[in-house]
């Protein structure tokens, strides 16, 4: 029985933010720390926090041969059954990290030459360069790591959908502050009578981004070619043109991938990785889409009919307003995931003086979200107007002041029917052209053509799947 359906929420995953998994057992997907660093968000930028702190103060430990610290940082660690995440078949268990147990993965950090040599420096590079620790330990370390994080988003995502909470041990707490963890009792929903911690979609992965085969032939093996043309080599031919060249096979031949040579690759050439590391974005790194989330955990695709009638369903006028925010929020999760996501409800701004209704992170990495970056758009705040008239100028000047350098200047405000589109764009269009930013406004006939939009290429390439015509259109009518 996966969460949706236990705790009665009447959505399936596409019109969920968090992982919908089986509460009976795990589902293989796994936190990817790369996929957290590539976002910009409050969310991502605690858990940044949480991350550079904890493996900073493992790596001192390390560095200065102190034993019993590394033990204590890493003796917390089990594997956590809270999340649901991994590979356990049945009931989830937690049987250490990844079943190898923590004293033995504190073992092999502790001993690993990528430690000893300096080039370890982020948690997800254990991956890369340590024998024996793969997707489910380092996806195990995080979640503890990010446990406070977690938890707090755990705790926001049950009040906006609706999820009991009750009173419990919390497990072990990282504190960046004190670098020590910390144990409390915090609310979180129970399962079987068992913690629940609810993760995001935007940050889990099938496979770690980091890859140790895309590191040695992007950006080690280039490397290797140079020396060994240097070198006048035995391994370089020359072209007819009179281009040298290395024949990449015997070039594996004698610079081996494993992971040990791996860490010697890159203390030779230490600016590799920072190199590779940088190339990664949400473009490397995609968020899981439906599709790819539906094939793994057997779940549903989007019905976006359906959703689309539901929000149509509902009738204008203030009554109704906060069952039609809700069904907006629902169509729009779906119709625009993953290019949209992280979505918050009713979000508190400037010290709670505002609220916007709806708020997304924009992780798109390519298409018409990933283009409106350029404007400044690292979040898409969303004011919904279950009005019977057309907006006017008080409800546009209400979301223009939810635009922030740092959030972003653009968004949407949507409502039920724009009896004079023409003028309520130009109204936006006024905007614009006074600086203030940008405003698309969506009515329900935008939706149907959004939905309709959305189907004709929900079978083609990702890539067309990020092409949304319409909300170019409508932003383009702002600055033409």
């Amino acid at each position: 029985m996966r969460v949706s359906e236990y705790f009665e929420l009447g959505r399936t995953q596409p019109a969920l933010d968090f992982v919908d998994v089986d509460t009976a057992t795990d589902s293989r997907v796994f936190i990817d720390p790369r996929a957290i660093r590539i976002q910009n968000s409050d969310f991502a930028e605690n858990c940044k926090l949480l991350l550079v702190s904890f493996f900073h103060e493992l790596l001192m430990a390390i560095f200065q041969n102190d034993d019993s610290r590394v033990y204590n940082l890493l003796g917390q660690l089990t594997e956590p059954n809270e999340t649901h995440l991994g590979y356990s078949k049945g009931r989830s268990r937690g049987r250490g990290l990844g079943g190898v147990g923590a004293e033995r993965v504190a073992s092999m950090i502790r001993g690993s030459k990528a430690a000893k040599s300096g080039v370890l420096a982020d948690l997800e590079d254990t991956a890369l360069f340590i024998d024996g620790i793969k997707n489910d330990i380092v996806s195990d370390i995080a979640t503890h790591i990010l446990r406070a994080a977690l938890i707090g988003y755990t705790q926001k995502a049950a009040d906006y959908y609706h999820i009991p909470l009750e009173r419990q041990y919390s497990g072990a707490i990282w504190n960046p502050d004190t670098c020590e963890w910390e144990f409390d009792y915090v609310d979180l929903p129970r399962v079987d009578e068992e913690p629940l911690l609810l993760i995001p979609k935007s940050i889990v992965r099938f496979e770690l981004t980091l890859d140790q085969n895309k590191y040695y032939n992007g950006f080690l093996a280039p490397l290797h070619e140079a020396a060994e043309i240097d070198a006048r080599s035995n391994l370089v031919s020359i072209l007819k043109n009179g281009t040298p060249r290395v024949n990449r096979e015997k070039l594996r031949e004698k610079y081996p991938v494993n992971k040990s040579a791996i860490v010697e690759y890159t203390q030779q050439f230490p600016e590799a990785l920072d190199h590779y590391k940088t190339s990664i974005s949400h473009l490397s790194s995609p968020v899981l889409t439906h599709e790819q989330l539906a094939q793994r955990l057997d779940v549903p695709t989007p019905n976006y009919d359906r959703l689309l009638a539901r929000m149509k369903g509902i009738p204008a006028g203030k009554a109704a307003a906060h069952i039609y925010h809700s069904a907006v929020e629902e169509l729009m999760t779906a119709l625009f995931y993953p290019h949209l996501g992280n979505v918050r409800k009713e979000r508190e701004i400037h010290e709670g003086r505002k609220r916007i209704d709806i708020c997304y992170d924009n992780l798109s990495n390519m298409g018409t979200f990933f283009w409106l970056t350029q404007h400044r758009a690292a979040e898409i705040p969303v004011e919904c107007k279950n009005y019977r008239k057309d907006p006017r100028n008080p409800e546009l000047d209400q979301i223009v002041g939810r635009f922030s350098t740092h959030r972003g200047r653009v968004g949407i405000i949507t409502c039920r029917k724009l009896y004079d589109k023409a003028l309520f764009i130009q109204r936006c269009r006024d905007t614009a052209l006074d600086g203030n930013g940008f405003v698309l406004p969506l009515d329900d006939a935008d939706f149907e053509v959004l939905v309709e939009e959305r189907k004709k290429v929900e079978n083609e390439s990702y890539r067309n799947k990020s092409m949304y015509k319409l909300i170019r259109e409508r932003f383009d009518a702002l600055v033409a």
